[in-house]
C-alpha cells in the first residue's frame, strides 16, 4: 500500500477521531440519497429576499465558533455565502456543529435568509446536515492588510498532480475550464452552423497514420494483434469524404509517444475539419473568420494582451512562405537545395541534427528553432516542401513545393492544413518515401496504409483539411502559457 495512506499528520488522526464520533451519534457521515436544493449563492445574492426559505449545499471554507452563535462561510459552485448558527437553532449545536465539523466538510442547510448589521445577505441556519466529512486539511490561502496571499496553492506540480483540490482553492482554475468549455462550445456551433457533420472516428488503429510521430502500442487478446493508439485521425475523415459526406470535423483525444514540456502532452486535444471542394486559400480565410468571431466571444474585441505582447486578430493575417522565413531569418535560401547542403546550412546556424533526419524534418527543424517564436501576431507559413508534407497536393505553381500552411501565434503552432493530397498513386509513392526515412531509424515516419489507398483510388473530391490544436489554442485565449494548465490531468512523471 502507498505510504501516504498509512502515515497520518496529527489533524488527519483528530478528523478520523471526529469521524467515528458522528457515526457514535447515528448520523452517516456519507449518506447516498438525494439532497434537494432550491438556491445557489449568487442567486441569493442577487435576489435577497428577506425571510425567503432557502436549501443550500456547499463546503465549509471558514468558520468562526462564538458561545451561542456563529458564523460559517459555505461555498458552491458559484460562490461563497455566509451561514448563521445559533445555538437555539441547530440540535446539538455544542457537540456535533462545534467540535465535530472541519472546514472542508460538505454540508447541507435548511434556513430564512436575512442581512447582518454589515449588510452581508445570510443564511439563518435552522438545520443543518453533514453531506461528507473532510479527513484531509485544505490549504488554508490567507490575505493580509495589503492584500497579499500567503499559504496558496499555487505550487505548479502540486496543483497539476492534485487537480481537485486545485479546483477547491483556486477560483481561476475554475475560470480557466469553464471558458475552455465555452471555447469548444463556440466552435461547435460556428460549424454547425456552417452545417458541417460532427463525427467519431476510431482511437485504437491498427496503422498509425494521418500524421508524423511515434504511437502508443497495445495488444488487442481476442484478435491477437496489435494495436496503437490514434496520432491523428486524418485518414479516417478522409475515408468519410471519400463516402461522399462532404464537410465532417472531429475533436480527437490523440495520443503521441514523445516528450512533456509547456506546450505538449502526451495526449491532447485537436480538432480535425475537412470540407470538400476547397483548397488551402479558402481554409485561411475560414480560420481567420473563426479565430476573431472566437476571440470577441471571450474577450469581447479582436486583440488581447499576452505578457507584453498585443495579439491582434484583425484580419487579414499575415502570410510567408516558410523557405522566405527561413531565407530572412537566417540568411539562407533553401528552394531548390539539397539535402547534404542543408546539412553544411545546420552546421553554420548552429542546428543540431541526427542521422535519421530526412530533408523535410531538417527544414522543420530549422524553421523551428530560427523563426517559430518571432511571429507574435497570427501568420501563415505556406508552401512547405514535399518532403515535410507526405499528405499534401503538389504546390499547383512552385516546383517542389506543397498547398500547406501552418498558423502561428505568440510563437507557436496552433493549426496545420492542406490542400489534400487525393491523387492515389501519387500518395504511395509519398508513403514509400516514409518507409525509407522508417527504414534509416526515423521511428516517427508514417507506415502504409493500404486501405486509406484503396479508399482514395474509389476517388476523392477536392478537399481542404485542418487540424487546429484545441489545447494550445485555450492556453492563448486564457492567456495561459503552460499546456498543463488547460488540461485538467495533464501526464505527470
Amino acid at each position: 500500500m502507498n505510504k501516504n495512506f498509512i502515515k497520518l499528520s496529527d489533524q488527519e488522526i483528530i478528523r478520523r477521531k471526529k469521524l467515528y464520533e458522528i457515526i457514535k451519534l447515528g448520523i452517516n457521515p456519507y449518506p447516498s440519497e438525494e439532497y434537494y436544493v432550491n438556491a445557489t449563492s449568487i442567486y441569493l445574492i442577487k435576489f435577497y429576499e428577506y425571510g425567503k426559505n432557502v436549501i443550500i449545499s456547499g463546503r465549509i471554507i471558514r468558520m468562526r465558533i462564538m458561545g451561542k452563535a456563529s458564523f460559517i462561510e459555505m461555498k458552491d459552485k458559484h460562490g461563497i455565502i455566509q451561514i448563521y448558527l445559533k445555538r437555539d437553532s441547530i440540535k446539538n449545536y455544542d457537540f456535533f456543529f462545534k467540535k465535530l465539523l472541519d472546514i472542508g466538510d460538505i454540508i447541507g442547510i435548511k434556513g430564512f435568509l436575512f442581512k447582518t448589521k454589515s449588510n452581508k445577505t445570510t443564511v439563518h441556519a435552522k438545520k443543518i446536515k453533514l453531506l461528507s466529512k473532510c479527513l484531509r486539511v485544505l490549504p488554508h490561502v490567507k490575505q493580509d492588510e495589503t492584500g497579499k496571499v500567503h499559504d496558496s496553492f499555487y505550487e505548479s506540480e502540486q496543483r497539476y498532480r492534485m487537480r481537485y483540490l486545485d479546483l477547491i482553492v483556486n477560483d481561476k482554475t475554475k475560470s480557466i475550464f469553464r471558458k475552455r468549455t465555452k471555447i469548444i462550445q463556440y466552435i461547435r456551433n460556428f460549424l454547425n452552423k456552417k452545417g458541417y457533420l460532427e463525427v467519431e472516428t476510431p482511437i485504437l488503429q491498427s496503422i498509425p497514420g494521418g500524421a508524423i510521430a511515434r504511437p502508443f502500442m497495445t495488444h488487442h487478446n481476442a484478435l491477437n494483434i496489435p494495436l496503437y493508439l490514434r496520432i491523428s485521425n486524418e485518414l479516417f475523415l478522409k475515408k468519410l469524404i471519400v463516402g461522399g459526406l462532404e464537410s465532417v470535423y472531429e475533436f480527437s483525444r490523440n495520443f503521441r509517444n514523445e516528450g512533456i514540456d509547456k506546450i505538449h502532452n502526451t495526449e491532447f486535444t485537436i480538432l480535425e475539419l475537412y470540407v470538400s471542394y476547397k483548397d488551402y486559400f479558402w481554409m485561411m480565410i475560414f480560420i481567420e473568420k473563426m479565430l476573431e468571431f472566437l476571440c470577441v466571444k471571450i474577450h469581447d474585441k479582436k486583440f488581447i494582451k499576452i505578457g507584453y505582447n498585443i495579439i491582434n486578430f484583425n484580419i487579414p493575417f499575415k502570410k510567408i512562405t516558410i523557405l522566405d522565413s527561413i531565407k530572412e531569418n537566417t540568411g539562407y535560401d533553401l528552394y531548390g537545395m539539397d539535402e547534404k547542403n542543408i546539412i553544411k546550412i545546420c552546421k553554420k546556424i548552429n542546428v543540431k541534427i541526427d542521422n535519421s533526419m530526412g530533408k523535410g524534418k531538417i527544414i522543420d527543424l530549422i524553421f523551428s528553432e530560427k523563426c517559430e517564436k518571432k511571429y507574435i501576431n497570427p501568420t501563415f507559413i505556406m508552401d512547405h516542401p514535399i518532403e515535410m508534407s507526405p499528405l499534401t497536393q503538389i504546390h499547383r505553381s512552385k516546383k517542389g513545393l506543397t498547398e500547406r500552411f501552418e498558423l502561428i501565434i505568440n510563437g507557436n503552432e496552433i493549426a496545420n492544413s492542406y490542400s489534400e493530397l487525393n491523387n492515389p498513386i501519387d500518395q504511395l509513392k509519398r508513403f514509400r518515401e516514409q518507409i525509407k526515412l522508417y527504414n534509416k531509424g526515423d521511428n516517427e515516419a508514417m507506415l502504409i496504409d493500404c486501405n486509406f489507398i484503396r479508399s482514395l483510388e474509389f476517388g476523392m473530391p477536392p478537399c481542404a483539411g485542418i487540424g487546429i490544436g484545441i489545447d494550445r489554442l485555450i492556453m492563448l485565449l486564457t492567456n495561459n502559457k503552460c499546456i498543463q494548465d488547460v488540461l485538467f490531468f495533464p501526464q505527470m512523471k
